[in-house]
């Protein structure tokens, strides 16, 4: 029987994770989580300054310091794995990976191209080559050493949307961002089975309504309404999630999709 305290299962301490657009609505609350459970938090953003600003911020646990790496998970494969790698070169090592950077696409159903559902598809790619370069460099650490790669998931990508919530006053869903986030929580699944014998739990963490203040009242007024929780999300209600699988107290749980909707996907 363990004698690990869940307390210390929980924390972070001593551990380094990197977390993409980290400047995000939802990220910035992620990246703080990190911190607040004693990681060194690598932030990353498209633009350096961006990451850099938020690193500076981020709260500082015992002698955790947090850096800032400029990464684009759109870009070509090269790119990708050469910011993971510069990430390692600035942090010494990464334990933990959240791949949570997102290009969105705006076209519903009705005026998306192919050209941008192919390009909206590249996010899963992003995310796939982040997570090999996370699984590569674990392994290359030698025996004992273990990874934890949680991907962001949505619950659009367990249930289709309603069509009444969004019917004049915004575009619908989009089909793209249904078909990633789907895409995203079967990945998660793939390469977990994968990659457990390597030491690298993956997991997905799928939040459900958390619109930022950019969305149109009325939207958020017709979404409360299908929630049972009649409520919409705040970005802190996904810290507790996100710590629990980044850290040991997760130990067990890999090829997961935990989702934190107030009870959307349970209608």
């Amino acid at each position: 029987m363990s004698n690990r305290d869940v307390r210390d299962m929980l924390s972070l301490r001593g551990k380094v994770a990197l977390i993409t657009g980290a400047t995000g609505h939802l990220g910035s609350a992620m990246a703080e989580a990190l911190a607040e459970a004693g990681a060194t938090v690598v932030a990353s953003s498209r633009r350096i300054e961006a990451a850099e600003e938020v690193a500076r911020k981020l709260p500082r646990v015992g002698d955790a310091s947090h850096l800032a790496v400029a990464i684009d998970h759109m870009q070509d494969e090269p790119t990708v794995r050469g910011a993971f790698e510069a990430a390692v070169a600035k942090a010494g090592r990464i334990d933990v990976l959240v791949n949570n950077g997102h290009e969105a696409v705006g076209s519903d159903w009705t005026t998306v191209t192919g050209e941008q559902f192919t390009r909206h598809m590249a996010n899963a790619a992003g995310y796939f080559l982040l997570a090999r370069a996370m699984r590569d460099h674990v392994v290359s650490r030698g025996s004992g050493a273990t990874g934890s790669i949680v991907i962001i998931g949505s619950m659009y990508g367990v249930v289709g949307s309603y069509p009444d919530a969004y019917e004049g006053v915004a575009p619908a869903s989009p089909v793209a961002y249904h078909a990633l986030k789907g895409g995203l929580v079967h990945m998660t699944r793939h390469l977990a089975v994968y990659w457990a014998g390597d030491g690298v739990r993956v997991n997905c963490l799928s939040p459900g309504p958390f619109p930022p203040e950019r969305i149109p009242p009325e939207m958020v007024r017709r979404l409360t309404q299908k929630s049972p929780m009649k409520r919409m999300g705040r970005p802190d209600e996904l810290k507790g999630a996100l710590v629990f699988l980044a850290s040991d107290a997760a130990s067990y749980v890999t090829g997961q999709n935990l989702l934190v909707d107030g009870g959307w996907t349970a209608w």
